[in-house]
């Protein structure tokens, strides 16, 4: 049997911590960094090597993973100074493939894909969907845009991650999938609020809905998840924030508006996101569009 590959992590935050720990339950050699060093503690305690530097991580890695906050710092871990790409420029980035995490703007992914590529290096867009309990499991769902030699090749390191990894095409392709399921998700949120203001106004027990709408068409993981925490107004610590599924919405948005199509439902969720931004809400838990409705806060 051949070693396994050595790995790289960028970004052990909410999911990158998870993933990293399960990687290195399987025996994988990994180095970490992070922009907030305190974050990798918990890694380091189970083996992972910690660097200095983004290229210090390629350097050391054959695969790099990454899971960071948006294609800003995306770009800056890539290509900024001390970044992945300047493996490349003393010769040790070649044949190196990055698979990323992150959830960009597809134009952004398709634009990282190029600049590594120039360089001798692979970029595999990997967003994905799952939450922390995903990652914690290995269940996550990852929807990968490249080319199928690199995906192929990653396949075996992403199956330790992820319960379903697809290919849906070149460079860029992951992205818009994720945007995809983000238009579904990120609306989600609003109508499981309505539902459960209206089923409080009504008199109607609303923790019980998850309860009595489980396995029906109605049925989601979402309503499973966050149902009982939008009847309970219990949604700390927060699972996610409304500020990444507005960013993901507004991404959605500006593709669609490139191809000339309407999206009337997730221009609506949107707009409900900026209203509860504007509340000061953007770092809370999407739960909290109930708020926007009405009614007493359970205590």
């Amino acid at each position: 049997m051949s070693a396994l590959p050595k790995i790289g992590f960028i970004g052990v935050g909410l999911m990158g911590k998870p993933m990293t720990l399960r990687l290195l339950a399987a025996g994988y050699k990994v180095a970490v960094w992070n922009r907030t060093a305190a974050k990798l503690a918990p890694v380091t305690a189970k083996g992972a090597l910690a660097k200095d530097s983004p290229v210090g991580v390629a350097r050391f890695a054959d695969i790099v993973l990454m899971c960071v906050t948006d294609q800003d710092s995306v770009r800056e871990v890539l290509f900024g100074a001390g970044g992945v790409a300047e493996a490349a420029v003393d010769g040790a980035g070649e044949g190196k493939i990055v698979v990323d995490f992150s959830s960009v703007a597809p134009a952004a992914a398709r634009e990282c894909a190029a600049r590594l590529e120039a360089l001798g290096m692979g970029y595999v867009d990997a967003p994905v969907s799952g939450g922390t309990v995903g990652a914690e499991q290995g269940t996550l769902a990852i929807m990968a845009g490249g080319k199928a030699e690199h995906i192929e090749f990653v396949r075996p390191l992403i199956a330790e991650l992820a319960a379903r990894f697809t290919r849906m095409g070149g460079p860029g392709a992951g992205q818009v999938t994720k945007l995809c399921n983000q238009v579904i998700v990120a609306s989600l949120f609003p109508v499981m609020a309505e539902a459960i203001r209206l089923a409080e106004a009504a008199g109607v027990d609303a923790a019980q809905l998850p309860v009595a709408l489980k396995g029906g068409f109605a049925d989601s993981i979402p309503l499973q998840v966050f149902g009982p925490r939008i009847a309970a107004r219990a949604w700390e610590p927060a699972l996610g924030t409304s500020a990444v599924m507005l960013k993901d919405l507004e991404n959605a948005l500006a593709v669609a508006d490139e191809l000339g199509l309407p999206l009337p439902m997730a221009q609506g969720a949107a707009a409900r996101y900026r209203m509860l931004e504007a509340r000061g809400g953007a770092q809370s838990e999407p739960s909290r569009l109930v708020e926007l409705l009405g009614g007493e806060a359970k205590l």
